[in-house]
């Protein structure tokens, strides 16, 4: 099956669906701006004097403030990035009654600005940030105008993003929800992840139902699972869904 013929059944499966289910990696964001960790032109790619593995970690953030934000600041602040086709086809399928929730490993809350509702993030958010100290909420743009570490405007205290980094766990409220979501899905369709990073990986296999839909520019390893797989850009598969 080419690609052409892959989208159309894509289309025919969200047309016959009304219980769907969307969990995505940063593939869905990459074509609004956002570089992703893994890809030829990602992260991982570039030159850093540590990778980026080690920078966003509990213990590089804890032992090296400083650079953490520097990079932090640099890459993962991309404030004016605006939701692709992808965000807001999914944001028309929501408000049509047909999706029933977003799970996303993405931070940069573009589903949120698409106009999602129901968006399970499991990494955190850049636009939720907390003083260590007393516990005051600053939002994105604060982070972003900061010089250097970002302090608290009232107590002095560290304000730490509410991401969840390497070496720190994920939010069990946010997985139980997600398991829910996933396992009562009629379809699930997985977009812009190479499905690796665990335990998010691992949601896949609580649903239960007969249509997979994996959509990634490349191969994963749980392509043999799925019903249908188009390796192609994830905008332009969503592009052709028309309610």
């Amino acid at each position: 099956m080419d690609n052409k013929e892959a989208i159309a059944k894509f289309v025919e499966l969200v047309k016959g669906s009304n219980n769907i289910v969307f969990f995505g990696g940063a593939g869905v964001s990459t074509e609004s701006g956002i570089p992703d960790f893994r890809s030829v032109d990602g992260l991982y790619n570039q030159k850093y004097q540590y990778p980026p593995e080690t920078i966003l970690s509990h213990t590089f953030f804890e032992e090296n403030t400083e650079e953490f934000y520097r990079f932090y600041h640099d890459k993962m602040l991309c404030l004016e990035a605006k939701p692709n086709m992808a965000h807001l086809k999914l944001a028309e399928l929501e408000k049509a009654g047909k999706l029933k929730a977003i799970v996303t490993q993405n931070i940069d809350g573009l589903h949120q600005a698409a106009g999602s509702k129901k968006v399970l993030e499991l990494h955190g958010s850049v636009h939720r940030n907390y003083c260590q100290r007393c516990h005051k909420f600053f939002d994105a743009r604060y982070m972003k105008a900061a010089e250097g570490v970002p302090r608290c405007d009232e107590c002095g205290g560290l304000i730490k993003p509410d991401v969840v980094l390497y070496e720190e766990g994920l939010d069990m409220d946010v997985m139980n929800q997600s398991v829910e979501y996933i396992s009562q899905a009629d379809m699930l369709i997985i977009g812009g992840t190479s499905l690796v990073v665990y335990p998010a990986a691992g949601l896949v296999r609580y649903y239960r139902g007969h249509k997979l839909v994996l959509i990634n520019k490349s191969s994963t390893s749980m392509d043999g699972m799925a019903d249908l797989v188009i390796n192609e850009s994830i905008g332009k598969v969503f592009s052709s869904v028309i309610l």
